[in-house]
């Protein structure tokens, strides 16, 4: 970062700033800058002031009780994995966070011996992925106070947020044709990298939720297996869910909804990304 320069922070710079990824000197230039730049010590202010309001909350949410949903669904993996169980009784927060480890270890000593095909590998990772998808809606779409990380009102943000922790441009899908308004999402681990998650809801208060991220295809003669699936309907998991695949990227919509009204929603998010 070069302290003579004159044009202003970028989002990244100042993304990069609060999260303390810039050299001492590279610091230097960027406080000097936003010394300079009311509207950039304003930004700078403001996600510092979320960051830590984050943190409050998080640490709360580790002695919030675990909703019922994800209990239930805790004890039909306990009983396949019975080592499993002390993980889940950390509860809140703690739940979310090892929940993509817990569900891809146990699909990892279920499959992980069977078959050697590419094509048959990518089918289990997408399988395991949509069980996560509705593992993770269970475990934040019941709660009331804090359901998601960043609200719809701070959109851009957080779009830019998931954005640079998955590696790729993502874009809020827009499902009020169907009744459906943003709540806001979250980042959540997965297997191989970030997951993220967007929240929405209608107005009789349901809620679904669209989870995607990363899915690394096992190469097959230099290129990726399965790069782009057709939609598939699960329902082994707490709650249904559609999920497909788009050059290497899963995407999964969940949901405590009919399966037609899924549908819609997916092929909905699938136009749109």
């Amino acid at each position: 970062m070069d302290a003579s320069r004159t044009s202003p922070l970028t989002h990244d710079e100042l993304n990069a700033l609060v999260d303390g990824q810039l050299t001492p000197g590279q610091r230097a230039a960027a406080m000097a800058q936003v010394a300079d730049d009311p509207l950039a010590g304003e930004t700078l202010t403001a996600w510092q002031d979320q960051r830590e309001a984050l943190r409050g909350l998080h640490q709360k949410l580790l002695d919030d009780p675990i909703p019922e949903t994800l209990l239930a669904a805790v004890q039909r993996s306990t009983r396949e994995r019975q080592t499993l169980d002390p993980w889940w009784r950390w509860g809140g927060m703690a739940a979310g966070v090892l929940l993509a480890f817990a569900v891809g270890w146990t699909a990892h000593g279920q499959f992980g011996n069977r078959g050697s095909y590419a094509a048959g590998q990518a089918a289990r990772a997408s399988q395991a992925f949509a069980r996560q998808a509705t593992l993770a809606h269970a475990a934040f779409a019941p709660e009331v106070r804090h359901p998601v990380e960043v609200g719809a009102a701070q959109q851009e943000h957080l779009v830019q947020w998931l954005s640079k922790r998955l590696g790729k441009p993502l874009k809020v899908p827009v499902l009020s044709s169907q009744g459906y308004e943003l709540v806001g999402g979250r980042l959540l681990p997965g297997d191989g990298g970030a997951r993220a998650q967007f929240m929405f809801q209608n107005a009789a208060g349901v809620r679904v939720t669209l989870y995607l991220g990363a899915l690394d295809g096992s190469p097959v003669a230099g290129k990726p297996v399965d790069a782009e699936t057709a939609f598939r309907y699960s329902n082994d998991g707490p709650v249904p869910a559609f999920y497909w695949m788009d050059q290497g990227f899963g995407y999964a919509m969940s949901g405590p909804v009919a399966r037609e009204e899924l549908m819609r929603l997916a092929e909905l998010v699938y136009q749109q990304l």
